[in-house]
């Protein structure tokens, strides 16, 4: 006896789950090549998550007519599709908000939270056969990540340009711990964290780690010409920190 795969298999939905991770992956590529929080395989997780959901929500729970202590195996067709799917609207938020830090004034993470938002809603349209919706989304995210921060940074004039944070990890000797810091308090003035920690692996050692928010038209390469003049220093990192 033969087994026909395509009442195992349905198609559609294998169509669904693939479509959804392929468009979560372009939206995450573009959060990992900017060096954000969650990448490429939250994104797709959320999307693949968003798309199940939806694909259950719609399939999953058939109603059934019940007789006299009888199950009448006919649906009735009264049933409400969109109450899982639903809950992923609300669900997403938890993981969005895992996202976004906050350091002082200066809420970081914002726009991660919204392109996972984003995958979440790729992936139930995905999970509707709604591809075009999904491809179209998915075309508008991306673009719209990667041209308006062109935009902001060629197009907008300086003074409407805020500042930026900027993550320093620095590791020395204990010894040096304190005049590091005292260099950092002194050298910039807008530093909205500041913090020390013992390596694990070298006791003798520390890292000091400190976001400053300078002006976009500070380089990076600027903040590692004013930290040369200090011997104690073992290693220093600079990468911006946003969103």
């Amino acid at each position: 006896m033969f087994l026909n795969l395509d009442h195992i298999i349905n198609l559609n939905f294998v169509l669904s789950i693939f479509a959804a991770g392929a468009f979560g992956f372009c939206i995450g590529l573009e959060r990992e090549l900017t060096n954000k929080y969650a990448g490429l395989r939250t994104h797709i997780m959320v999307a693949l998550g968003a798309c199940i959901f939806t694909l259950i929500s719609i399939y999953g729970f058939p109603t059934f007519a019940h007789g006299d202590n009888v199950i009448i195996s006919q649906a009735t067709g009264i049933r409400d599709t969109a109450r899982v799917a639903a809950q992923v609207v609300t669900g997403i938020g938890f993981i969005g908000a895992g996202t976004v830090l906050r350091n002082g004034p200066i809420v970081l993470g914002l726009t991660t939270a919204s392109t996972l938002w984003i995958a979440a809603s790729i992936g139930m349209a995905c999970g509707a056969g709604m591809f075009d919706i999904a491809f179209a989304g998915t075309a508008m995210a991306i673009l719209t990540l990667v041209m308006v921060r062109i935009f902001e940074k060629n197009v907008l004039p300086s003074s409407t340009k805020r500042t930026r944070p900027i993550k320093v990890g620095i590791v020395c000797a204990n010894e040096y711990v304190q005049t590091v810091q005292d260099f950092i308090i002194e050298k910039y003035q807008d530093i909205s964290e500041l913090k020390k920690r013992q390596l694990n692996a070298d006791e003798k050692s520390s890292k000091i780690t400190c976001v400053i928010n300078v002006l976009d038209k500070k380089s990076i390469k600027d903040l590692y010409k004013s930290f040369q003049n200090l011997s104690e220093i073992e290693s220093i990192s600079i990468q911006e920190f946003n969103e």
